[in-house]
């Protein structure tokens, strides 16, 4: 990849975290190079991610030349903005593009993912359902925008890879391990065939394999994370 010339950037983040692999596509398909620095969740936040991101306490953190930048979203438009002559534009140049790129990039994260978590992590088969129900209504919203703003076109960004396709791109290899952990399928291709479709094409984009993780290695990653919460559950 493309260095950032004198710049430095650092990346505090976890390897299965939808919001740090983010990051990680935006910076992919910019070209920058960076340093991967994995912080140890389950083993305590280094000192480094506390005084980096005293409010939330969370990756990601992208540090600029030793400046902090919180929460993924941020750290993408900041991205995209600090490097503007590097690479690709993520967001839109048009302003109410911009505007619309934003919001439904909030919608991905408040509704689509809020709901989608929430049906993972259901106690009762009836919350799962209702909060299953909810995150597949966001999906067929997501559709029809995906529709609109494409305009017929492979991605949120046109022909080329933008801001929402960053986004929602980050949860690709987290659909396919839920779909085998869980059997939920988020996109398919008689709801959302257009999403669904979009799945399979991202993924396969050479930046995005440069960053995705194994769908194995999730799946894996998900059970050791189920079995230590029961773990820790029949502890207490």
């Amino acid at each position: 990849m493309a260095g950032g010339g004198d710049d430095e950037l650092k990346l505090l983040g976890a390897w299965a975290s939808p919001f740090v692999l983010r990051v990680k596509l935006a910076l992919s398909f910019k070209g920058l190079s960076y340093e991967d620095v994995e912080e140890d969740l389950s083993g305590g936040k280094s000192e480094l991610l506390l005084e980096s991101n005293p409010v939330h306490k969370k990756v990601p953190v992208l540090l600029h030349n030793g400046k902090p930048v919180c929460e993924s979203q941020i750290i993408v438009q900041y991205i995209d903005e600090a490097f503007a002559g590097t690479g690709p534009s993520l967001l839109p140049a048009d302003p109410h593009q911009r505007a619309v790129a934003r919001f439904w990039g909030a919608y991905i994260d408040d509704k689509l993912l809020a709901f989608w978590l929430q049906s993972a992590r259901a106690k009762t088969q009836e919350e799962k359902a209702e909060a299953l129900k909810q995150a597949l209504a966001a999906a067929e919203n997501l559709e029809a925008a995906f529709t609109e703003i494409s305009e017929g076109k492979p991605f949120f960004g046109g022909d080329s890879v933008g801001y929402l396709d960053v986004t929602l791109g980050a949860l690709v290899a987290w659909v396919h391990a839920a779909e085998k952990l869980y059997g939920m399928r988020l996109f398919d291709a008689t709801r959302t065939p257009r999403l669904s479709a979009f799945v399979e094409r991202f993924g396969a984009l050479g930046a995005a394999k440069a960053v995705l993780p194994d769908v194995d290695g999730l799946v894996e990653y998900a059970k050791q994370r189920q079995a230590d919460a029961a773990a820790a559950a029949s502890d207490s």
